[in-house]
């Protein structure tokens, strides 16, 4: 599967590349392209321009107040408004906060006539006030100086004394004396919550507005690329900018939204589009990613294609385990792959080895093949294995180069229809009714084709499920192969591209016979390896026979071995680089994803 990408891009001043550099290393999933433009008075202004629109923007996603209805905003400057209400909104819930709190302090107090404690203490009576846990106050206080409780909530009272001595002590912290009752921060907080409701409605309805803040800033950004593209070749006047451009995988961009966030540059984000020339990342499973260095060796996909690795893995395993067509030999490359993962240089290779012998084993017991001998000859086989194996002959031709050509079709079928499938994906369906009318014909009359052969269908209802199939897939191919072309040149194109189908296609399927030429190959030369090691043998009375019988018998097949899984290497290949990727019209990308990380020294 081709993993998803977003684009990232930076704008960075003159002497912050390095640094952030090394942030991006700290991530270590960042594939990122760079380009240094002088930077002068004209282009800081358009700069700071979309730094002020970025910043607006990514504030404005962040505000939802559900209860608020949007308010017109009539301001020019659309970053500035925004910027100047969120700064006023962080004033107003700072004053709400103080208020909130002056009420909460006060209102255990109750109303008080603050002239009157003013006149109080022109007399010489100095009002104090304390509070105290319930459990804590004595009645007894009373007596020893004049006391008023003012709020008793059961679990702490509130109260004041009144004393002319200057002197007197009181067994309990003094309270400072509220500068008034809790009225007027209560008005305060009425007029507050009323302002900032508004400046949300304000904020909501500059939100409404993002569509036309992104379009200005993509605009802005458009003009500081073309201007410094014209400036590109003068002197610097004030420095450098440094423009980069990031891809890293969606997965990622939660944990970089926030890294980013906390740097100090200019940076945007947006889905990546073929267009953009995005680096391609391959993810699979642990099967499919033993086969990627395969996919590697012709071309990783273009972003809006399709990833051939988990058919090349299927497929490659099957043509190389028919090349090889022996279970002996199964057997010793999964021996060879556990001991390479032994030698550090090839153990990533190990896993791939393994799985090839697995594969090779399994097809080579289904052709009844082990080291060149027949096991269809072994008493020692149940005869319930013997069953399962390949048939020696199927309709009269040689059982493996029936099998060769009947996985061939099946390969090239999945081609045609990955293909039709990627094609609708990318164009539409209108535009793919020509690659469906292939298709349609080819992968239908292959089905009921072989559904024919086996006598499920009779034959009238064969008869008219062809001709169903071939008026569908000749209107595609012929008159529909381009909708918005005129339909003489398109059967004009319909006839050519038949020419060029049936001439290919036949040869495409004969290349198929290449596994069982491979594997008939192996196996003769291994018998013959085997026949004279059997006369040197002879009726194995002599000690010399049987060491000529050993060497010939252990070097032939590892001759035998070494051609066999050099052809079994290549021409599969071949098979899926050339017969399914030519009839699944893929293409390839011109680069791979390759993120900044710790031990990369590609800075």
């Amino acid at each position: 599967m081709i993993e998803k990408m977003t684009r990232y891009n930076f704008i960075l001043l003159g002497g912050e590349e390095a640094q952030f550099l090394a942030d991006l290393r700290e991530l270590g999933v960042v594939d990122i392209t760079r380009s240094r433009k002088p930077v002068d008075e004209r282009s800081t202004n358009l700069l700071l321009d979309a730094e002020s629109l970025r910043e607006a923007i990514t504030f404005l996603e962040k505000q939802d107040f559900p209860m608020v209805a949007p308010l017109p905003v009539k301001a020019e400057n659309l970053a500035q408004e925004t910027f100047n209400l969120e700064t006023r909104l962080a004033e107003v819930s700072e004053q709400l906060a103080e208020a909130r709190k002056q009420v909460e302090e006060r209102k255990p107090w109750g109303t008080f006539d603050k002239k009157a404690l003013d006149d109080l203490a022109r007399q010489g009576y100095k009002v104090r006030w304390y509070r105290v846990a319930k459990k804590k106050f004595s009645e007894a206080w009373a007596s020893d100086v004049p006391l008023q409780v003012i709020q008793d909530d059961g679990s702490t009272v509130w109260f004041v004394t009144v004393s002319d001595d200057p002197e007197y002590a009181f067994p309990l912290p003094e309270l400072p004396a509220p500068e008034n009752d809790y009225h007027k921060p209560e008005a305060e907080i009425h007029d507050l919550e009323r302002e900032e409701m508004e400046i949300q409605g304000h904020l909501m309805g500059l939100k409404e507005q993002l569509p036309d803040m992104e379009r200005r800033c993509a605009a802005t950004l458009a003009d500081l690329d073309v201007y410094l593209a014209g400036k590109s070749g003068e002197a610097a006047v004030d420095g450098y900018i440094t423009l980069l451009e990031g891809f890293a995988p969606v997965e990622e961009e939660d944990r970089l939204t926030k890294a980013f966030d906390g740097m100090d540059m200019l940076w945007f984000k947006a889905k990546a589009k073929t267009e953009d020339n995005p680096p391609i990342e391959l993810k699979g499973n642990w099967f499919t990613r033993m086969f990627t260095v395969l996919t590697d060796m012709y071309g990783r996909p273009q972003y809006n294609g399709f990833d051939p690795t988990p058919y090349i893995a299927v497929f490659f395993l099957l043509f190389f385990s028919f090349c090889m067509g022996d279970a002996g030999y199964g057997l010793l490359l999964i021996i060879i792959g556990f001991l390479l993962k032994k030698v550090k240089s090839f153990a990533d290779m190990a896993p791939l080895v393994v799985t090839l012998g697995i594969g090779t084993t399994v097809i080579g017991f289904f052709f009844h093949t082990f080291f060149s001998m027949d096991l269809l000859e072994w008493q020692c086989i149940p005869d319930g294995l013997k069953k399962i194996m390949l048939p020696s002959k199927i309709a009269g031709y040689d059982g493996t180069m029936v099998l060769a050509l009947v996985v061939g079709i099946i390969h090239l079928c999945l081609a045609m229809v990955v293909k039709a499938i990627n094609t609708t994906k990318n164009n539409g369906f209108v535009n793919s009714l020509g690659t469906w009318g292939w298709t349609l014909l080819i992968v239908g009359g292959v089905i009921v084709g072989g559904i024919a052969l086996t006598g499920v269908l009779d034959k009238a209802v064969t008869k008219w499920i062809i001709i169903v199939l071939g008026v569908l897939s000749g209107a595609g191919i012929f008159l529909l192969n381009d909708i918005h072309r005129n339909p003489l040149l398109n059967i004009g194109s319909g006839l050519w591209e038949t020419y060029n189908t049936v001439t290919g296609l036949l040869g495409d399927v004969l290349s198929y016979l290449r596994l069982y030429a491979l594997g008939l190959a192996g196996a003769m030369l291994g018998f013959a390896f085997n026949s004279i090691g059997q006369m040197a043998l002879g009726d194995g009375s002599s000690i010399v026979g049987w060491v000529g019988f050993i060497l010939i018998v252990i070097i032939g097949h590892t001759l035998n071995l070494a051609m066999c899984a050099l052809g079994a290497f290549v021409h599969p290949l071949r098979l899926n680089f050339l017969e399914f990727f030519k009839n699944s019209g893929y293409e390839t990308s011109s680069r791979n994803y390759i993120p900044l990380q710790k031990s990369n020294n590609n800075q």
